[in-house]
């Protein structure tokens, strides 16, 4: 089962204890679902009716967690650690390892200074182990680890639940995709024409200069037929030659008188 299969698994699971409970009661669900290690999107969460309920009462902190790892970083959580309660180990790793994807949507090569910034790694050793360990084997991310040059090379990375706002900019950029490829394909198409053009004029062109080829072939055996055939009319005709030496040798016949 692949990350996509087992996300889809635990979103319907989480979605279905989220709608059984109510109150404080989906305090336990929402940590779970942000602890566990598997899952990485919340959307479909925050959409339960019983999780947006808790807007505005005294358990809405819950609400504002499971934001958190909807769409924030570990750098929101330290920036509002204050109004939060305290994050288990698993939520720690799982909110580093979703600041990395949030990241990664916008650089395609993350400096291990940053990275170390935002992640509060102290030495490059810890980060790389993080990186390895906790990103590339969990299948969120792809890349390379440049230590010459000092940051990860990213090549593939899961998204993120969509910010509030977002959808209309995802728009706008699949729509400008589309009109860039719609443009590529009709250059391509056009190139391709002038490809099969350029083919069938250099074709005519072959053609043209085989058949001539083969007209000058065929003169130039004429013509060497006709040298032949009137050298052998000269050694025939002209004195001294074969007709003239066979008269010559011939012997005469005497005629008797009668």
């Amino acid at each position: 089962m692949d990350i996509e299969q087992k996300q889809a698994v635990l979103i319907d699971r989480f979605v279905k204890q989220a709608s059984a409970q109510k109150g404080t009661a989906l305090g336990s669900v929402i940590v779970e679902a942000t602890s566990h290690p598997s899952l990485f999107a919340f959307s479909e969460i925050l959409a339960v009716p019983t999780v947006t309920e808790l807007e505005g009462t005294e358990n809405s902190v819950y609400l504002e967690v499971l934001r958190l790892f909807a769409h924030g970083t570990w750098s929101d959580y330290k920036n509002n650690s204050g109004s939060l309660p305290q994050l288990v180990p698993d939520q720690v790793l799982k909110l580093k390892q979703l600041t990395v994807l949030t990241l990664a949507e916008t650089n395609k090569e993350l400096p291990y200074d940053q990275l170390m910034l935002e992640l509060d790694v102290t030495n490059v050793r810890g980060l790389e182990d993080f990186l390895i360990n906790e990103c590339m084997y969990a299948g969120i991310v792809r890349g390379k680890l440049d230590q010459l040059r000092r940051c990860f090379e990213i090549h593939f990375a899961a998204g993120r639940d969509l910010r509030p706002g977002q959808l209309g900019s995802m728009i706008q950029t699949l729509s400008n995709w589309l009109e860039t490829s719609d443009n590529l394909l009709i250059s391509i198409q056009e190139k391709i024409k002038w490809a099969d053009a350029m083919s069938e004029l250099d074709k005519k062109h072959r053609k043209e200069v085989e058949d001539r080829v083969e007209e000058v072939k065929k003169s130039i055996t004429a013509k060497q037929a006709e040298v032949d055939i009137r050298g052998l009319e000269e050694l025939f005709s002209e004195p001294g030659g074969v007709m003239d030496y066979e008269d010559r040798s011939r012997p005469k016949r005497r005629r008797h008188p009668r």
